[in-house]
Formats: structure tokens, C-alpha cells, sequence
């Protein structure tokens, strides 16, 4: 493969301001482990002009000097390896994990890289000052025709998952490890918080594909909860939010007992009400995984969670293996990505793109950029 020495890429150069068309030159190879991607297709999240603004409040989240190239989720193509690169060849079809950890820390020792104090999002946003030297290492989001990426941060993709599916990875992998931590599987009950939402459906869909017996998706718009129905009337049943009490329709949906699980996928702006209506839904001994970031402070009773042995966890990301897990399991027919309807746009439609996603029409769209 004849690889340019320059690249087309949509940049930022003021905070939120637009996406400018700027040439540059390629990415190289900065360790011998290292790979370069042609970008295929990279997914547009919709939160992303609130990082772009260095996000309001949330200051203790750090993002890229300017100009700054964005986009997380990108899918491609190999087209160059490093000189220690095994497993991994020129012509691999691949989804880069954007998850990226400095690799010596304590966390980083011990095989949790994504408590790594640099944790940082390639093409997003990292989780404090020391990401600052990851994006050094790998400034290339998937807004770009190449990007740079460990080898050990590729998922594979069969062939039975296109580019722009792959693009919709960031939340189905996150949606996957919340399901994973909070025990769903076989025989199992889950109750899915803002289940139309992007990050939601994905939930769903791999609840569905782990197993679970019944699972309940709570969220507003009652015409995207029918389609949800529509996906498995026999397991999944629904609930339109404010329609009554929640905890009251999850106990009598589950012969009183109560869900084992809670994945709350509802994201920033939502009232802390809504999570605490989800705990009230938990059987004694279940547990609520936070993946969507509802950032309302949350009054909880502590004693009353200790009696009941209920748990509350956080959940930010998802590992590679996971990722390779959820390539596997649509190549097995067990996942069904399918539902999404695919909004394309090309490199240089990235505002237009962005625009699109600010929609948020809910979880069956999926706003890609392809190249």
C-alpha cells in the first residue's frame, strides 16, 4: 500500500469554533509498536462541541492544545506496521480503541489501564493534566485520512462488520462492560435507563444478545420505545418516564422482586430523580451501573443501600477485549447491528455532520463520517 506523505484533515483551531480543512503531514510511526490506519469511517458523538468548549464546569477533564484534530471511533484500514508489530498486518481491517493509558503507572502494572492517571480519549477528551503528553504521542482523531494507534489498541473486525458499524463501537463497547460489571446474562432481569438514546439502544441490543430474560427500557418518547418493543416483544417490555411510578411497574414487570441490574444510560442534564426512581427498582443484592455520566449531585441513603446490598458503580469505558468480544458476537448473529440507520457525510461535511448529531433523533440514527 502507497501511503501519501500528507493527509486531509478537519481541525479546530478556536474553542467550539468550526471544523477548518487543513492539509498536513502524515502521521509516522512513533515506536516500533506503533500502526497507521486509513480511516474508513469515524463516528460524530454529540456531545462533542460541549469538549470543544473545554467543557463548561468540568474542568478536571483536559483537552488537546489547538488546533486540534477530533473524532472518536474511527474504523479503517491497516496501512503500515511498526518493526515489533506481530498479529497485526497491512491490510487488516480494524477499529481503533481510543483508549489510551501512559503504560507504566501503577494502574497501567496492574492491568487496569483505564484507571491510568493520563487516561485519555484519542480524538476526544483525557481525564486530567497528564493527558496532555498522550495527545503529544497521538494527536490523530478519526476527523483525519490517517491516524496513528498502538497495535495493542486495534480491534479486529470480520467481515460481517462494516466501517460505519464499527464506528458506532465507543457505545456499544461501553454499554457492554456496563452490562459485564453488572452481571447480566442468562437468566437475568435489566432495567435500561434513556434505553432510546445512542448509548441505550446499544445496551439493548447486547442485553438482548447476553441473554438477559426480561429486560425493561425506561425512557420519554413513547414512539422510539415502541420501536424498541418491536425489536423483541417477547423480553423487552416498556415504560414512558413520568407516566406514573417507575419502582412500582419494575417490581410487578418481575413477580415483585425487583431487576438485578440497572444500566443507566441517561446523560448529562437529566435530574438525579430518574436514577434514584432506577435504584427503587433493584432487587435486594442488584446493582446500578452508571455508563451515560448524569451529572445532577445525588442524595443517596447510604444505610438503606448498605441493608439492602444494593450496589452503585461507575463504568467510563471499555477494554479491547471487550471490543473483540462485541466484533465476534456480530459476526456470530447472536448481535444484531442492523437497526442503525446511518447518516453519511464526508470528511469535509464535518460541521454539517456534528450539526446532524446535535439532533439527537435517538439511538437508531448513527451520524458517520466515511472517507
Amino acid at each position: 500500500m502507497t501511503v501519501p506523505n500528507t493527509m486531509r484533515v478537519m481541525r479546530v483551531h478556536e474553542p467550539a469554533g468550526r471544523f477548518v480543512l487543513d492539509e498536513i503531514a502524515r502521521p509516522t510511526l512513533l515506536r516500533p509498536t506503533d500502526v497507521l490506519v486509513d480511516v474508513k469511517a469515524s463516528g460524530v458523538v454529540p456531545n462533542l462541541r460541549n469538549v470543544m468548549s473545554n467543557y463548561g464546569d468540568r474542568a478536571y477533564l483536559t483537552v488537546p492544545d489547538l488546533p486540534a484534530i477530533y473524532g472518536l471511533d474511527a474504523a479503517g484500514v491497516v496501512a503500515e506496521v511498526g518493526s515489533a508489530v506481530t498479529g497485526v498486518a497491512v491490510g487488516d481491517r480494524v477499529y481503533i480503541n481510543p483508549g489510551r493509558s501512559c503504560g507504566s503507572c501503577q494502574a497501567c502494572r496492574i492491568g487496569e489501564p483505564i484507571n491510568c492517571e493520563a487516561f485519555t480519549f484519542q480524538g476526544y477528551f483525557g481525564f486530567g493534566p497528564k493527558s496532555k503528553r498522550i495527545y503529544e504521542q497521538y494527536p490523530y482523531g478519526g476527523f483525519s485520512e490517517f491516524a496513528s494507534a498502538p497495535a495493542d489498541g486495534l480491534v479486529k473486525l470480520p467481515d460481517a462488520v462494516s466501517f460505519e458499524q464499527a464506528a458506532r463501537f465507543g457505545y456499544l463497547g461501553t454499554a457492554y462492560s456496563g452490562l459485564r460489571k453488572a452481571g447480566v446474562g442468562a437468566g437475568r432481569t435489566v432495567l435500561i435507563s434513556g434505553a432510546t438514546g445512542t448509548l441505550g439502544l446499544g445496551a439493548v441490543q447486547i442485553a438482548r444478545a447476553m441473554g438477559a430474560t426480561r429486560i425493561l427500557c425506561v425512557a420519554r418518547n413513547e414512539a422510539l420505545l415502541a420501536r424498541v418493543r418491536a425489536l423483541d416483544p417477547q423480553r423487552i417490555r416498556t415504560f414512558s418516564y413520568g407516566s406514573g411510578s417507575l419502582a412500582d411497574w419494575a417490581h410487578a414487570q418481575t413477580d415483585g422482586l425487583g431487576v438485578d441490574a440497572v444500566i443507566d444510560a441517561i446523560g448529562p442534564g437529566a435530574s438525579h430523580q430518574v436514577t434514584l426512581d432506577c435504584i427503587s427498582s433493584l432487587r435486594r443484592g442488584g446493582k446500578l451501573v452508571e455508563v451515560g455520566a448524569m451529572s445532577d449531585p445525588l442524595p443517596l441513603n447510604l444505610h438503606e443501600l448498605m441493608c439492602a446490598q444494593v450496589s452503585v458503580l461507575g463504568s467510563l469505558w471499555f477494554s479491547v477485549a471487550e471490543g473483540q468480544d462485541l466484533a465476534e458476537m456480530a459476526a456470530g448473529g447472536t448481535l444484531d447491528l442492523s437497526v442503525f440507520e446511518h447518516h453519511h457525510y464526508t470528511l469535509e461535511q464535518a460541521n454539517e455532520a456534528l450539526a446532524d448529531a446535535e439532533k439527537r433523533a435517538g439511538g437508531f440514527v448513527n451520524v458517520v463520517i466515511l472517507q
